[in-house]
């Protein structure tokens, strides 16, 4: 298998693995109607959790710190992954179904493709990025469906979410790109741990909350938090980040699968085929070329 394959292939597994955040971060925090754990403890708790986690990883491998040069990417590979994603969603996901959050957040293979492209100076072909364009209209295209032509009040804190994992994951990967990917997320959490933990311990929920929503906070703590990143940030140093980037295509849609046994939501015959339709947008801009920067 060709470095390229397995880039991709890492990538699909990284984005079934975060599909699941959305609708276990529903079951970690409720509704408006029915609260359960509070927004700001999920998503310091998470991290602190993946963070001792972490640390236990690099003792164990005896991993050497990164160098300076590469703290700057890592500070804001955490202020993205570690408080802007999951505080915006968690946030959000107590005004709006995991549904509708899966539908738009759908736009964040755009953002990173954008992000990287920006950053990295990587040149994709207009065939590439008519194959992006296309995938987001499609799933914004399903969102207008899903909220009869309106979007909710929270789809600002969702897309403010996007925009954060969009710059996390380009920083992250440029890390990648020279350090294994399992120590570029765990030097995210370990150095985010001075904040993370006394932050979690100090916002400890007062209120009792069901066993399911603890099982989604600990989903998202080892899982979407931690491992989830192992796979990510090494299929994006390997396939490209603008090309496999375009996975995250797949991931509201396996959200909303997801989201029917774990939550109970209703899926509808049209988002099976908004999905197909996706899939067939994924593959298709695969094999448009990107051209790398000389640097």
């Amino acid at each position: 298998m060709t470095e390229a394959r397995r880039g991709f292939a890492l990538g699909v597994l990284g984005v079934v693995i975060f599909a699941m955040t959305l609708p276990m971060t529903r079951l970690a925090v409720g509704d408006a109607s029915d609260p359960q754990l509070p927004p700001a403890f999920v998503t310091a708790g998470r991290a602190a959790v993946a963070g001792l986690l972490s640390a236990l990883y690099l003792l164990a491998v005896r991993a050497p710190p990164p160098a300076r040069r590469h703290w700057p990417a890592l500070t804001v590979s955490a202020l993205g992954t570690v408080v802007g994603f999951p505080l915006f969603l968690a946030l959000a996901l107590r005004q709006v179904d995991a549904m509708h959050a899966a539908v738009v957040t759908g736009v964040m293979p755009l953002g990173t493709a954008v992000v990287a492209a920006l950053a990295l100076r990587q040149r994709p072909s207009a065939g590439f990025w008519a194959c992006a364009v296309l995938g987001c209209a499609l799933v914004l295209g399903f969102a207008a469906w899903q909220g009869s032509g309106r979007l909710a009040p929270a789809d600002g804190l969702l897309l403010l979410a996007v925009l954060s994992t969009s710059i996390a994951y380009v920083a992250g990967a440029q890390v990648a790109a020279v350090l294994p990917a399992q120590q570029v997320i765990g030097w995210v959490l370990v150095g985010s741990l001075p904040f993370t933990l006394p932050a979690a311990l100090w916002l400890w929920p007062e209120s009792p909350a069901r066993l399911s929503a603890w099982l989604g906070f600990g989903y998202t703590a080892v899982f979407s938090m931690w491992l989830g990143f192992f796979a990510w940030y090494r299929g994006l140093a390997l396939g490209g980040v603008v090309r496999v980037s375009q996975t995250q295509l797949l991931q509201p849609f396996l959200a909303l699968l997801f989201a029917v046994p774990v939550l109970g939501e209703k899926l509808e015959p049209l988002t099976v085929l908004f999905s197909l339709a996706v899939i067939a947008v994924v593959f298709l801009g695969r094999r448009m070329p990107v051209h790398r920067s000389a640097a």
